[in-house]
């Protein structure tokens, strides 16, 4: 599908075709609430284990965010699809791409 307010001769193929990533995230987010419905059943011991999953989850975004920018994706782009403004995303991650 292209985008209309995408440049396809400045872009090219920069990006790769995406494959079953809501389906992907639908699954994650159901294996967490599954977690923490364990959890309030009883298994306190692993409640820390489900409060470090922000950590992971923040790291990996981190690096999804770097890998688009490596790919050629701007702070608009990425801001977007965010629903924040560039300069929010630019604030939140310039320091770990670098960029």
């Amino acid at each position: 599908m292209r985008r209309p307010d995408v440049n396809q001769r400045l872009t090219g193929n920069r990006r790769r075709r995406v494959v079953e990533n809501d389906e992907f995230g639908d699954f994650a987010r159901r294996v967490i609430r599954a977690y923490g419905r364990r959890i309030a059943a009883g298994d306190v011991e692993a409640l820390r284990q489900l409060l470090a999953l922000a950590a992971d989850v923040d790291q990996a975004a981190d690096e999804a965010v770097e890998g688009l920018r490596e790919h050629g994706y701007s702070w608009g782009e990425i801001a977007d699809r965010l629903d924040m403004s560039r300069q929010a995303a630019h604030k939140r991650w310039a320091e770990v791409t670098g960029r």
